[in-house]
């Protein structure tokens, strides 16, 4: 294990380097005023699409292991003390987060990050604020064991799910066998696998549909590309696979994390640096507040201007921050054929 261990590292850091490079590259041969208006065909047709692409269609999954994932992602059955389920900081009808800047777990104890929204986490290379893990499977069971978050064990809970008839039966209906560590984990990353959220207006743009986004949003998305944005924020999660300093030009202004010495350093480790985060996705991010590790911005507009002062060095114009949210605002995508936004709003009222 050492002997790859310290090679990742600095490859890491050789990439945040080149990362950091990049963002202040590209701040320093923007012009003073971002430039004139560009064509739909241009915005569809530019370098920027490179770097962005729609979200590809829904991975077809087997129903029957996507249903049992999601009964065990909603059970508190999983926690040690069967008070704690997934869906209590992964709420679907909240964005995939809740709207705390940061959870409370096991015993009450608060959390170190504010919960990363679940949605389109397949589309994740990198996973968790700290980005230490790119395995759905060991993320998840790191989650169960970790005494701060779930506090379960294998035991306990496989003896709890064998107990319970229902379960039994399912587990035995997909799996052909009682339930086991393997066969749980396969079912709550299958149902995760398919929190996928296509359809976004801005994806409908970028497949050739220029009237899915309204003037002020293309605005919005020209900008997201002349003020170099899509540097970190790119893919087709826009965001989620690459390390970047949180504070690059000006400290954010926001609060210290208070690391909880109960949480499992495999979930918090940062080699050192607690500045470097994983970029998240963008994708429903209208819906997905408060914002950044320790959901210190309580609103999108807020966090563009934060993140204008500490990434790129600027003072955004007011009328720049409302455009660029309206870009943000169209990559909210659609989950069962409801768009995220419009369940959010039901849940809210």
């Amino acid at each position: 294990m050492h002997s790859w261990a310290g090679p990742m590292r600095q490859t890491k850091r050789y990439g945040l380097m080149v990362q950091v490079g990049l963002a202040i590259s590209i701040s320093a041969i923007l012009p003073n005023e971002p430039s004139a208006a560009a064509s739909d065909d241009v915005l569809q047709t530019s370098a920027a699409q490179s770097a962005l692409s729609p979200l590809p269609p829904p991975v077809v999954l087997p129903p029957s292991k996507v249903m049992l994932g999601e009964r065990l992602f909603h059970d508190p059955v999983l926690s040690g003390r069967e008070k704690l389920s997934c869906s209590v900081c992964h709420d679907l009808k909240a964005g995939g987060t809740i709207r705390l800047p940061r959870t409370i777990g096991y015993d009450g104890q608060i959390h170190a990050f504010n919960a990363p929204t679940i949605f389109n986490v397949g589309s994740n290379y990198r996973l968790g604020w700290r980005g230490k893990f790119t395995s759905l499977i060991v993320q998840n069971e790191a989650v169960l064991n970790d005494r701060g978050l779930m506090a379960a064990n294998w035991p306990r809970l496989l003896s709890r799910l064998g107990d319970d008839p229902e379960y039994l039966a399912s587990f035995r209906k997909v799996y052909g066998a009682p339930p086991t560590r393997e066969t749980v984990l396969d079912a709550l990353v299958t149902f995760q696998m398919s929190l996928a959220t296509p359809n976004a207006p801005f994806d409908r743009f970028l497949l050739g549909d220029k009237a899915a986004l309204n003037p002020t949003e293309k605005e919005g998305y020209r900008l997201f590309i002349d003020y170099g944005c899509v540097s970190c924020h790119q893919g087709a999660n826009i965001g989620g696979n690459m390390f970047q300093i949180f504070g690059v030009f000006a400290q954010p202004g926001a609060a210290e994390v208070a690391v909880n010495s109960h949480l499992d350093e495999r979930l918090q480790a940062s080699d050192g640096d607690g500045s470097v985060f994983r970029v998240p996705s963008l994708r429903n991010v209208e819906v997905t507040a408060p914002y950044f590790h320790d959901g210190s911005a309580e609103t999108l507009q807020e966090a563009i201007a934060v993140m204008g002062r500490s990434q790129l060095g600027r003072e955004l114009p007011q009328s720049d921050i409302d455009s660029l949210q309206a870009f943000l605002t169209s990559l909210t995508g659609e989950y069962n054929g409801k768009r995220l936004s419009a369940i959010a709003d039901e849940t809210d009222r």
